[in-house]
């Protein structure tokens, strides 16, 4: 029996949250989770405008009353001055994990050199963990194959739930002794 898991999503962007354009970005990040994940999932959307305040809000919303083990945001990682997602991550982070930032820009860089722009953070707050991702439905995915293998043991770590990953999509890794036997 997989646990359950509840997974914040949020997509930030002050055109899309105003209705200016369709956001594409809460679309891609649960179609991608439910092709690799094996767990029961719930989401928690957000659509928000690029505002610190509100970025940080809805991060501790959805960490501390939502229960989400895992947050996920889409948008606000770049240089510009409206690009503040990275700020209100850390704003409300326990720890921040550099390794995820470094090895979303090393994926991305194999694909577009403006990937060295992106200001991508990893980050917990208490049995949370927080990830900034792109904006854009093809570089979303790019992102999640190339680092979700190490998500769930990180989850794992600050006493989230056990997530399941399908093979064929990403490997979940976890050393030996974190491994438990198939349901």
């Amino acid at each position: 029996m997989h646990a359950p898991a509840i997974i914040g999503l949020v997509s930030i962007s002050d055109r899309a949250s105003q209705g200016v354009y369709e956001d594409k970005g809460l679309p891609a990040l649960k179609e991608w989770l439910g092709a690799a994940l094996l767990n029961p999932l719930s989401f928690v959307e957000r659509l928000i405008p690029d505002e610190q305040a509100v970025i940080e809000d809805t991060l501790k919303d959805l960490a501390d009353k939502q229960g989400c083990c895992l947050v996920l945001t889409t948008g606000g990682t770049g240089p510009a001055p409206r690009d503040v997602t990275p700020e209100a991550t850390l704003a409300v982070a326990d720890k921040v994990l550099p390794g995820f930032g470094e090895q979303m820009r090393a994926v991305s860089l194999k694909y577009v050199p403006t990937a060295i722009l992106s200001r991508q953070v990893g980050a917990t707050r208490g049995a949370c963990l927080i990830l900034n991702l792109p904006g854009q439905p093809k570089a979303i995915k790019e992102t999640l194959d190339g680092v979700f293998a190490a998500v769930p043991y990180g989850i794992d770590l600050i006493g989230g739930p056990y997530l399941e990953t399908r093979e064929e999509v990403v490997k979940a890794f976890r050393p030996k002794s974190a491994v438990r036997p198939a349901a």
